[in-house]
């Protein structure tokens, strides 16, 4: 949980194992800066398939709302989180493996037909865009997180801006 959070977590950041923290941090400190607390948890899909299940069951009880779940390789663990709640689970493909995330993101792409996982990019910049996506959705009823996200995009703006008017000035020194 993040230490700096004054409410319940809303969003649980799950991931296969402990070497997956510093991509997944990235979720994590995504959601701080839009005000919305999350948890943290290493669980396997296979090697603690019980565990798992607990987790993902008493998940909503504890104000959990959504799911972002980072896995390697065959990356099950997205489409089991899936296949046990009704609430949203968004999936960040990491590079695991000899293949660089290609074999997670293709596995986390084909989920059968009545268990979607939302499926974003691979490593940090999916895991940077799974929270966004999550206080997307979690701003559909909260005012103040709509009004974060607003901010977020301007400044996003405001940065390609400052980005063009550098590259501006570099390209007319360089013509002198």
């Amino acid at each position: 949980m993040n230490a700096s959070s004054v409410s319940a977590p809303r969003v649980a950041i799950l991931m296969g194992s402990d070497s997956d923290l510093a991509v997944m941090s990235e979720a994590s400190a995504q959601l701080e800066s839009f005000g919305i607390s999350s948890e943290m948890e290493v669980l396997s899909a296979h090697r603690s398939p019980a565990r798992l299940h607990d987790f993902v069951k008493a998940a909503p009880g504890r104000g959990i709302r959504l799911f972002i779940v980072g896995a390697g390789g065959a990356a099950h663990l997205a489409g089991v989180v899936a296949s046990l709640t009704t609430l949203p689970v968004v999936a960040v493909p990491l590079a695991a493996t000899s293949l660089n995330g290609l074999d997670a993101l293709l596995a986390t792409v084909q989920m059968p037909a009545g268990v979607p996982v939302a499926t974003m990019a691979l490593d940090k910049a999916g895991a940077r865009n799974a929270a966004i996506f999550a206080a997307q959705v979690l701003a559909l009823g909260d005012p103040q997180i709509a009004e974060k996200l607003e901010a977020h995009k301007l400044q996003l703006a405001r940065s390609v801006e400052e980005k063009s008017a550098r590259l501006k000035e570099k390209l007319a020194a360089s013509k002198k």
